[in-house]
């Protein structure tokens, strides 16, 4: 295992992209740490940097206290897995899994048992003598993790290694990844835009966006207490629901709803006269009215019955929203309903830094 410090890490291609900023991150031994965020945020290039793939343009990048911003790639002591499984086609499982110790000149003896302890962990050990070809996607991604753990390094790195896969693959394999780092206790970095992947696996989660890192926390801390705007609507699915207003007396008006933020002892004073982001999330949505919370009249557009929820697409005036709802309370498109938005699930934001009002 390894602990790994990043410090003022940067990224600037010879063109002139800065695509990563000011990264600062101090990773634990046997930790499970997942880079989230959407296309571009820097995370893979953060990831590079760190398998030294990728220069680091200035900043340093730390393993067990020492720099190692000159090192390569095999001095580092990392394994990686890719998105393409990069698999040899010609090669059965069991050579494809041995290749990286038959490369080191490991005794064959040796080799077997640690290809068969591998397999083993991997649910793969009836399918050693088979060529790639013959294996599903997921059996493939494994024998692409099999190839990286076989070497006991300490710090494994995986960049989208399940957006290849179907959904009903992924959740298989997320478990099995799961699995994997609590047999190994490797320190493990995995990158993602999926915010599903990054709240089941991870330690700590680092949310990027624009080459800079928005927040750093739990799962249950980007969920519940998210830094800013963007973070809060990130994590979520359906995402969180957004209204901009204008505070004024201790309230805002959204689509001729109006909200009396007061209630929600908070000290909004400065922003009077300033715009406010109101958000809550699309489950803590109630039918019906309840008490302490904002009651909001409104028109059904749209249902989704998705088994075990339904989302219900509304609108707060012309501001589109989203509730999750009990399936079996799903109330008929164009129908009138009220729903209420208890005090104690309301998120507010500066409407100019999108930072969170606490």
């Amino acid at each position: 295992m390894a602990y790994l410090t990043l410090k003022n890490i940067n990224k600037i291609y010879p063109n002139g992209f800065h695509a990563v900023h000011d990264f600062n991150l101090e990773i634990e031994k046997g930790e499970f740490i997942v880079f989230v965020g959407s296309s571009g945020c820097g995370k893979s290039t953060t990831l590079r940097m760190i398998a030294g793939l990728e220069d680091i343009s200035n900043g340093d990048f730390l393993i067990n206290g020492k720099r190692a911003n000159e090192l390569g790639p095999r001095e580092r002591e990392v394994a990686m897995v890719f998105q393409s499984y990069a698999l040899y086609p010609q090669m059965t499982v069991y050579d494809n899994i041995a290749f990286g110790l038959t490369l080191q000149g490991v005794d064959e003896d040796v080799i077997e048992e640690k290809v068969k302890n591998t397999a083993r962990i991997l649910g793969l050990t009836d399918y050693l003598d088979r060529l790639p070809r013959a294996l599903s996607g997921g059996q493939r991604q494994r024998v692409a993790i099999g190839r990286a753990i076989i070497r006991k390094v300490g710090i494994f790195l995986m960049d989208e290694p399940l957006s290849n896969l179907d959904a009903k693959q992924r959740v298989t394999m997320r478990s099995e990844i799961a699995q994997i780092h609590r047999e190994t206790g490797a320190t493990t970095i995995y990158v993602t835009h999926d915010q599903t992947e990054a709240m089941t696996l991870a330690d700590r989660i680092v949310c990027m966006k624009d080459g800079y890192i928005q927040q750093v926390g739990t799962p249950k801390q980007l969920y519940f207490e998210p830094a800013n705007v963007f973070v809060a609507g990130f994590i979520g699915e359906p995402p969180m629901n957004f209204a901009r207003a204008v505070l004024k007396g201790g309230k805002i008006s959204v689509g001729g709803v109006e909200f009396d933020l007061t209630k929600l002892g908070k000290d909004l004073k400065k922003y009077e006269g300033k715009e406010i982001v109101f958000g809550f999330r699309p489950e803590h949505a109630k039918l019906g009215k309840v008490a302490n919370a904002y009651e909001v009249p409104t028109t059904v557009e749209l249902t989704e019955m998705l088994g075990d929820n339904t989302n219900v697409y509304i609108n707060i005036g012309e501001v589109p929203a989203i509730l999750k709802i009990d399936p079996h309370d799903t109330p008929e498109v164009d129908s009138k309903i009220t729903f209420s938005i208890p005090y104690e699930n309301v998120y507010l934001f500066d409407g100019e830094t999108e930072l969170v009002i606490k």
